[in-house]
């Protein structure tokens, strides 16, 4: 017997960024130095308010033992106010609001809440893996939506509505986009509630990167629609706004029915975040919000620093408005040879690590994702290494056409 006699397990596809990850491991086995954009890791540290909070809680004997599944009630609270003070929502933290262990598992309890085997889910493709592959774990039948330049996302939903059989029982949002950095307004949310609202559908939104955004407008919560609450429910989490990745504590925010259903599954399966983790979590909403400026404007500057490089270095990638990661096209010279291709050559031959777009789904081909995870310092090390590849590509292609033509006759 081997893992693909096992149901779940044949269902998921070959996880397409094992190979870069080997070829990282590798490299840096061998004293190279990978300056990493692949992954959305945050470097910035944690402020030190949360985590002197954490060890003072810690200290605490009686706060060693079991915790509460859907989040202590200190922390719902806290997270009620945020989405106040946020976006002008009120929110019940009794019976609105759950504490996860991360968003991903806020979405990946949910598929299992809410999903029996053949139910069609519609998601953004591309997208962040676990929005497809969570339902796709629970017996769901995912249909991908295209999104992208020359892909409308309304004209999208109703087409994939009218062609689902059965019909659609949930949409996933993603906004600001992981991976694309596309940004939506409150008019994008209006409409679609209006439309989901008529059709019966259940709308999961992932907002992120809510915090990471680059001009006078923040992105907002589905849940400023009037009625979105009907039909919505709402991740986030403190991974990136307070750069707590580590630390696992995200939540689900919105419609009664949807998070009592996460929240009776999660009883089953978690006894919740540790209770210090929870506490210092509480601490961060509720005590000084200045880090969440220093965090924003020092990812501005990494952006712009990449971007213009990149511009001079003759690669034109957009300025992403908002998150913490720039979506960008393969440049014109790389564009037959595909992101994972590509994403091989620039990290043997420039030491650059990104993620290719078809990692995150067919439509993101022609594509990969660098995150802003490196100081400037390295950002600039970057550019340069990149200038020097891009200016040799024609002996990059010809080495790689030949590698394929060997591989072809050896196959």
């Amino acid at each position: 017997m081997s893992q693909n006699d096992f149901y779940r397990i044949r269902r998921l596809p070959p996880y397409l960024f094992a190979e870069v990850n080997e070829m990282k491991a590798a490299a840096r086995a061998r004293g190279e130095d990978i300056i990493d954009f692949g992954m959305g890791n945050p470097d910035l540290p944690t402020p030190q308010h949360i985590v002197d909070k954490l060890k003072e809680t810690a200290d605490n004997k009686r706060a060693h033992g079991y915790s509460t599944s859907r989040g202590i009630p200190g922390l719902r609270k806290a997270l009620a106010g945020y989405y106040d003070r946020r976006f002008g929502v009120t929110i019940d933290p009794e019976s609105e609001a759950v504490v996860t262990l991360g968003s991903k598992e806020g979405l990946a309890n949910l598929a299992q809440a809410i999903t029996a085997p053949g139910d069609v889910i519609l998601v953004p493709n591309p997208s962040f893996p676990i929005h497809p592959y969570g339902f796709m774990i629970a017996g769901a039948s995912v249909r991908h939506m295209p999104m992208g330049p020359g892909h409308d996302f309304m004209t999208e939903l109703s087409r994939a509505v009218q062609h689902s059989v059965p019909s659609p029982s949930a949409v996933i949002l993603c906004y600001p986009g992981n991976p694309t950095a596309e940004v939506v307004d409150l008019e994008f949310y209006r409409e679609v509630v209006d439309f989901c609202r008529k059709k019966g559908i259940w709308i999961l939104s992932d907002i992120a990167y809510a915090e990471i955004y680059f001009d006078d407008n923040p992105p907002p919560s589905i849940l400023q629609v009037p009625g979105a609450r009907d039909i919505a429910i709402e991740f986030t989490s403190m991974s990136k706004t307070y750069s707590m990745a580590g630390w696992r504590v995200g939540f689900g925010v919105g419609n009664k029915d949807l998070v009592g259903a996460l929240t009776r599954v999660k009883s089953y399966l978690d006894y919740g975040a540790f209770t210090p983790i929870q506490v210092a979590a509480t601490a961060a909403f509720n005590g000084p919000q200045d880090c969440i400026d220093l965090h924003r404007q020092t990812y501005k500057k990494r952006r712009d620093v990449l971007i213009e490089g990149l511009k001079a270095a003759g690669w034109d990638v957009p300025s992403p408005k908002a998150s913490m990661f720039a979506w960008a096209p393969l440049p014109e010279a790389f564009r037959e040879v595909g992101s994972m291709a590509f994403t091989k050559m620039l990290l043997q031959q420039a030491k650059v690590a990104v993620a290719p777009g078809v990692g995150f789904g067919e439509y993101g081909e022609g594509y990969v994702r660098i995150g802003l995870v490196e100081n400037e310092h390295r950002i600039r090390q970057a550019v340069r290494n990149i200038k020097k590849f891009m200016a040799n590509s024609d002996k990059h292609l010809a080495a790689w056409q030949k590698d394929n033509i060997t591989d072809d006759a050896a196959g």
